[in-house]
């Protein structure tokens, strides 16, 4: 009976066969190992696609990036790829895409930096940017037949649609109080222009137009002007000229000056000729007459004897029209002229020579003393 006991607890302990427990035990292992593979995919997608919107770059720089006519969101993105700006171009097209952007962005340069997420790119670009411009700078009297020639190097136009509208300009560019038939010759004020790429002929014009009735306005012209208490008219009327015949005679002084320092002396000399009823007898304007530059200009081919409206040797007065654009300097000298030596006598004469190499200006109050000079600097006797 013992032995069968044993036998039969023996029986009792062994295991008939596998149980299910050890089983469930497996799957659940399984199933968090699934969970956790998801999981984390999902902490790598989110910290990949945190740093595909991030800043390419930490370190602050300043690309100027362009936004052309006609591009669309695509080629915004590849470009702002190639340029180091975002991480992925396919990623930028999405977000865009996702924030209803991608028909927002704005043409023009922009100043954007690698420093920059994606979403702060997304905002500075549908911002708009600033339009391109070209650098174009007009010289000191410059004859208008220039300055058409340099708007026309920059495609403002064509040199024969700007030189129409200088000669005949419509209400909306001619300056206020133009004679009538008078160009814009003088009114295209002589500085630097940063003109956006594409600007019409009609804008460029009125741009350097305006801009010369702003500085002939502008309170700095009258500073420190004698008489100019009472205002601009009041001042003019003292020199009895009106705005035409300022911009007209600055130009005359701009065309003979070799410096600003002679200026204030070659405006009195002109303003006591026109005063005493002297021909002003003024080279440049025989020169602007004929079509000429100044070095081409011959006294001895008898240049000077052709009569044109702008002929001051053979017409009294002041000329037709300005013979070039003065610059503030110019005009500002017709406002408060030196027209007297300190023991009171008047300008009437004036001349550059070349003494041993060195060149000179020469004012005079006679014409015996002018013709001394004229002799001595410029014959040479």
């Amino acid at each position: 009976m013992q032995s069968d006991g044993k036998t039969v607890s023996a029986k009792l302990d062994a295991p008939a066969g596998p149980t299910r427990a050890p089983h469930r035990k497996r799957g659940g292992t399984w199933a968090l190992i699934v969970l956790l593979l998801l999981a984390l995919v999902g902490v790598g997608g989110w910290f990949g696609v945190n740093y595909i919107l991030s800043a390419p770059s930490a370190t602050p720089s300043v690309v100027e990036f362009e936004v052309r006519p006609g591009w669309g969101a695509s080629r915004v993105a590849a470009e702002l790829e190639e340029h180091g700006l975002v991480r992925s171009a396919r990623a930028f097209s999405v977000y865009l895409r996702f924030k209803d952007l991608d028909h927002s962005i704005g043409e023009g340069l922009y100043d954007l930096s690698p420093t920059l997420s994606v979403a702060e790119l997304a905002e500075r670009l549908v911002s708009g940017g600033r339009p391109r411009t070209v650098r174009i700078v007009i010289p000191e009297g410059w004859r208008a037949v220039d300055v058409v020639g340099r708007l026309a190097e920059f495609d403002i136009g064509s040199a024969e649609e700007l030189q129409a509208l200088v000669d005949a300009p419509p209400p909306e560019i001619a300056p206020a109080g133009l004679p009538s038939g008078a160009g814009l010759e003088g009114y295209l004020f002589p500085a630097g222009y940063d003109m956006p790429v594409g600007t019409s002929p009609e804008t460029a014009l009125a741009w350097l137009v305006d801009t010369l009735e702003d500085t002939l306005h502008a309170p700095e012209m009258l500073e420190g002007v004698p008489g100019a208490e009472n205002g601009l008219d009041a001042l003019l009327g003292t020199i009895g000229i009106d705005v035409h015949c300022w911009v007209t005679l600055a130009s005359i002084v701009q065309a003979e000056a070799a410096s600003d320092d002679e200026m204030g002396i070659i405006a009195g000399v002109f303003i006591n000729r026109l005063d005493f009823g002297m021909p002003l007898q003024a080279d440049p304007t025989v020169a602007y007459g004929l079509g000429k530059p100044m070095p081409e200009l011959s006294a001895v081919a008898g240049d000077l004897r052709v009569d044109t409206p702008w002929n001051t040797y053979t017409r009294p007065g002041l000329p037709y029209g300005p013979i070039g654009n003065p610059g503030r300097a110019a005009l500002r000298a017709v406002l408060d002229p030196v027209r007297y030596t300190e023991d009171g006598f008047a300008y009437l004469y004036f001349l550059h020579g070349v003494d041993a190499g060195v060149p000179v200006f020469r004012p005079n109050t006679n014409l015996p003393a002018h013709e001394r000079d004229v002799d001595r600097y410029l014959r040479g006797r």
